[in-house]
This record gives C-alpha cells, structure tokens and sequence, in this order.
C-alpha cells in the first residue's frame, strides 16, 4: 500500500531501538526501496510539545492508516 509522504500513521508494532510502540503515531516523511524490493518509509516522531525525539526507517508492514474509532492518547518514554 502507498501512503502519502507527510502523512500521519500508527505503528503497527513496536521499535524497541527508539522506544516506540506499536499505536505510536509517527510522520512519513521518505518513501525508499529495501535492496530486497520492499518498500519502506522514514518516518518522525515527535514527543507532545512537537519536538523530534527519533528518525529512523521502517517497512510498509510496520505502518497503517489512522482510523475514525481511534482516540490519541500520551504516554512516557
């Protein structure tokens, strides 16, 4: 599936190297290939003031659309 860039998503599983969980909503900020044909985003996340806390890259099947039943919520790193 393509998402637009710039678009806000939710992880689908947790990125235990930066602290993030699965339900984190994240910013598609890049879209690339993997060397194997996958494709993949780097995204950005930010903390609830709207500071970067992290970059990084991950697959398509690491991020899906926000829903309209969904509510946002904070948590502590």
């Amino acid at each position: 599936m393509k998402f637009e860039l710039y678009a806000d998503v939710a992880l689908k599983c947790d990125v235990p190297e930066h602290r993030l969980r699965r339900g984190d909503i994240v910013k598609l900020v890049d879209r690339h290939m993997a060397p194997d044909g996958t494709e993949g985003y780097s995204i950005e996340v930010f903390n609830a003031l709207g500071d970067t806390i992290a970059v990084t890259s991950v697959p398509v099947s690491a991020i899906e659309v926000l829903r309209q039943d969904e509510v946002l919520c904070a948590r502590t790193l």
